[in-house]
């Protein structure tokens, strides 16, 4: 693995669906998630990760250094067994290992974040370690995100769909069809915002440029491999980022993102597209030692 990054980042993600539902709540009967008080769109910040998560895992297909620790199918304890098999510790000899070695705990850190890509980028709950008692088994990531909210309040439609096949038999003969329904968004544009810290990753999980460069390609292209008839068309927008010229960062993260007004149009009552709204970048006289980059 290369050295960890050397600077703080804040970054913003502007992504739209139409006629789909970009993230459903189960305890709304899978209904597009909103705020109650307020009407917008909300996607958390797990939906957003697991299709970064799936990026990497569909690029670069268990590269070394590259693995994803939580995916389908995939116990997390069979995982965290990898680290103890590496450096020779048996569950049941935990105490005496970490008496002779007191460093053990940073050595299996190490070895989860340098194998793991999302331990590495957004950290995690190394469930075998907790319940040993190890200090290793949580490990705060660099890379934080909240939850994404609509621009605008959204309206959820409920679709009534047919099918023209019959599950049972004995219904063959009283029916041709069946019917369901399905929760769409017909259109909206949600923002989350991001930060990148350079001191974690070098004080933690050793998150790297290379490690930089391959999660700014996932951000762009999180939906480009995640299509589905549920979900509609999902695409980022803009991906704006904000480089800071030294590792604690040089301007307060809120500041920054004040910086990023998204507007609908005059004279766009409903939304329907991307191009109905107006994303307006404040670049004069940015903070020193702060610069802007809008990737898309």
């Amino acid at each position: 693995m290369t050295d960890s990054i050397k600077n703080r980042y804040e970054f913003t993600i502007l992504f739209d669906v139409e006629n789909g539902n970009p993230n459903g709540d189960p305890d709304a009967g899978n209904m597009p998630r909103v705020d109650p008080e307020t009407g917008y769109g909300i996607v958390t910040d797990v939906c957003l990760k697991r299709k970064i998560r799936n990026y990497i895992e569909t690029v670069c297909e268990d590269k070394t250094g590259y693995r994803i620790y939580v995916k389908e199918g995939v116990p997390l304890n069979r995982s965290d067994k990898e680290a103890f098999t590496n450096l020779g510790v048996e569950e049941n000899n935990i105490k005496e290992k970490k008496k002779s070695d007191p460093e053990l705990d940073i050595k299996i850190r190490d070895f989860m974040c340098a194998n793991f890509f999302d331990i590495r980028t957004f950290g995690a709950v190394l469930t075998t370690f907790v319940k040993a008692s190890l200090n290793c088994g949580q490990v705060r990531g660099p890379v934080q995100l909240g939850f994404a909210r609509s621009i605008d309040p959204i309206s959820t439609q409920e679709v009534t769909i047919t099918r023209v096949a019959i599950t049972k038999e004995s219904d063959a003969e009283e029916k041709t069809t069946e019917m369901g329904r399905k929760y769409v968004v017909p259109y909206a544009l949600y923002r989350v915002d991001g930060y990148i810290s350079a001191n974690l990753a070098r004080k933690a999980t050793g998150f790297s440029e290379e490690d930089l460069q391959l999660f700014w390609q996932a951000v762009i292209n999180m939906f480009e491999h995640d299509h589905s008839a549920a979900r509609g068309n999902m695409a980022v927008r803009e991906l704006i980022v904000f480089k800071h010229a030294s590792e604690l960062g040089n301007a307060p993260a809120y500041k920054l993102f004040e910086r990023i007004v998204v507007e609908r149009k005059a004279g766009v009552i409903a939304a329907r597209n991307y191009k109905d709204y107006e994303v307006k970048v404040d670049v004069v006289d940015l903070p020193e030692g702060v610069a802007c980059d809008r990737m898309i």
